[in-house]
């Protein structure tokens, strides 16, 4: 009889850890994705909504880029001073360095008879 408490006993406390689990995975689970920000093109006030960056490191990203030119990947914002990387871990599903698409002006500029 005292093996079926225990069981009993047991099975009941895990049925309360596994109650009490549930609620934090689903708040897990409920979180909205983070807005990914291009680095490359991002202003001023879009790099600032990363994780420990306030106004003044994103302006120092923004000159970076225009001095260094664009990043060539994620983690090289660890190359602006003050960016390291508890800043970079905080952020790297955040960030991206796509370039935006280039536009062809050949088309545009070719006679209506070639287009045809």
């Amino acid at each position: 009889m005292k093996l079926t408490h225990r069981i009993a006993a047991c099975l009941l406390a895990l049925s309360f850890l596994l109650v009490l689990g549930t609620p934090s995975l689903a708040e897990e689970q409920s979180e909205t994705p983070k807005e990914m920000i291009n680095i490359n093109t991002a202003t001023v006030d879009e790099l600032s909504q990363l994780n420990r960056v306030g106004p003044s490191y994103a302006q120092k990203i923004v000159n970076y880029r225009e001095q260094n030119g664009p990043f060539q990947a994620p983690e090289d914002i660890m190359l602006v001073k003050g960016i390291g990387q508890r800043t970079w871990e905080e952020n790297m599903g955040q960030i991206t360095v796509e370039m935006p698409p280039v536009e062809e002006k050949a088309a545009e500029e070719k006679p209506a008879e070639m287009k045809q």
